[in-house]
């Protein structure tokens, strides 16, 4: 008798479109909003809280118009057993930030290109998923992409910076295995897993930012004298503008992936991926003057191109394990998934990569 799966029928093409171009839009807005921000501000910890705050009132106004049903009654168990999930978003996250603060928007890409490798390599040792070769290698031609990029680019590059992008990236590996077990802690609901994760990384974010000294910075944001040039938008503005645009975004995509929106195949991501990285880099250059060498460039291309060659791969490996027609999800993509195993797990990882 054949599976259910197998009378499944392809989304309609408007629909992988609608999809796909909504990521794009969204991943792209969500950095070049940060780097804005960043640029004219020197709390990027007071940036990321006033981002989890917004996504916060937008869960509870869709909450309140009954778009989306949230346990308000927190339970206590339950943020105990999200400890270790909430504590890897906050870290994450603020590396994340400190990385986009300390180095070009072109060169973001570069500095946390080491997250498909350090994904595999977390999958293997904590989940015993081994890796075939075709796979290995996919991960050396990324690597080979970041190590040119850190050290043949021929311009300087921010040490920090670069140092903030690895170890974000390492958090972000770890995370996609800590997703796993967090959703048995509310029973595999990943609206609840966000709406606690959101929530909770607001709450231990607060204190964080004034152990760091960020609240200086943050007083003299709110209350001190506008630098920024005549006839520019003020500090405060940009501040503002720029926590709305990336903590709206940030909600929608939530709400987004929690629809099990599903495409039909891998090959349409891997264009995205692929037009995504090369419209950050000429954002970057059009809106921050970023300076892209030939080494910079080539570093770019190497990591979309082991990128494109994993996922090719990933779906070349499943379709021989499962012929028949299965629809992916989006962000099971993103990983160089073709079939939606785990899927909750990885439509939560997808929301947090596209605000990394």
């Amino acid at each position: 008798m054949p599976s259910p799966s197998s009378h499944q029928h392809p989304p309609s093409r408007a629909l992988v479109a609608g999809t796909v171009s909504f990521y794009l839009v969204a991943a792209l807005a969500m950095v070049m909003a940060n780097k804005w921000v960043l640029n004219t501000t020197d709390t990027p910890l007071f940036f990321l809280l006033a981002q989890l705050v917004i996504a916060v009132v937008l869960f509870l106004f869709a909450h309140m118009a009954g778009l989306l049903q949230l346990p308000l009654q927190l339970d206590m168990q339950v943020c105990k057993g999200l400890i270790p999930m909430v504590g890897l978003n906050v870290v994450g996250l603020s590396f994340s930030n400190y990385t986009l603060k300390y180095v070009d928007a072109s060169f973001y890409q570069v500095a946390r290109g080491m997250v498909l490798p350090f994904t595999v390599g977390t999958s293997f040792f904590l989940l015993h998923a081994r890796p075939s070769l075709r796979i290995l290698a996919a991960c050396a031609v990324v690597t080979t992409g970041f190590f040119v990029g850190v050290f043949l680019d021929g311009t300087e590059v921010s040490l920090v910076g670069v140092t903030f992008g690895v170890l974000s990236s390492m958090i972000t590996a770890v995370h996609s295995v800590v997703i796993k077990k967090s959703l048995d802690v509310v029973h595999g609901s990943a609206l609840h897993l966000s709406w606690y994760t959101n929530l909770l990384s607001a709450v231990v974010l607060a204190p964080i930012l004034v152990l760091v000294g960020e609240l200086p910075g943050v007083m003299k944001l709110l209350f001190g004298p506008n630098e920024s040039a005549p006839g520019e938008m003020s500090t405060l503005s940009t501040f503002v503008m720029g926590s709305i645009i990336t903590g709206v975004f940030g909600f929608l995509m939530s709400v987004a992936s929690l629809m099990s929106i599903k495409v039909t195949s891998p090959i349409t991501h891997m264009v995205s991926s692929a037009v995504r990285g090369v419209a950050a880099s000429m954002l970057g250059y059009w809106l921050f003057h970023d300076t892209i060498t030939n080494g910079r460039a080539s570093s770019i291309a190497i990591i979309l191109l082991g990128s494109i060659w994993y996922t090719w791969i990933k779906h070349i490996e499943s379709q021989a394990a499962k012929p028949h027609y299965e629809p992916v999800a989006l962000d099971d993509m993103e990983e160089g998934k073709s079939r939606p195993e785990n899927g909750h797990a990885h439509r939560h990882s997808q929301v947090r990569d596209a605000r990394d």
